[in-house]
């Protein structure tokens, strides 16, 4: 029984709306293939960035205030108040 718990705790981690963090890994968006400005495809599911980008998933809707579009299902925090 535990280890069919942790063998899908992975899964529900992933189901859940992530808080927007600064991140340089961040897994593709579903139905994209490609990555957000600023970060690598790294030719599996993930996108890598050198820089910390605080970035949240748009799941098809508008960025919040005070956030900009990045693509690929994302959006990033303005920082400076332009980028």
């Amino acid at each position: 029984m535990k280890k069919a718990l942790f063998t899908l705790l992975p899964l529900v981690i992933a189901s859940v709306p992530q808080a927007a963090m600064a991140q340089r890994e961040i897994p593709k968006a579903p139905g994209h293939e490609q990555c957000p400005l600023g970060y690598i495809n790294t030719l599996g599911t993930t996108c890598v960035s050198p820089i910390y980008y605080e970035v949240a998933p748009t799941y098809g809707k508008a960025c919040k205030s005070g956030w900009m579009n990045i693509g690929a299902g994302y959006c990033k925090k303005k920082t400076l108040g332009i980028f």
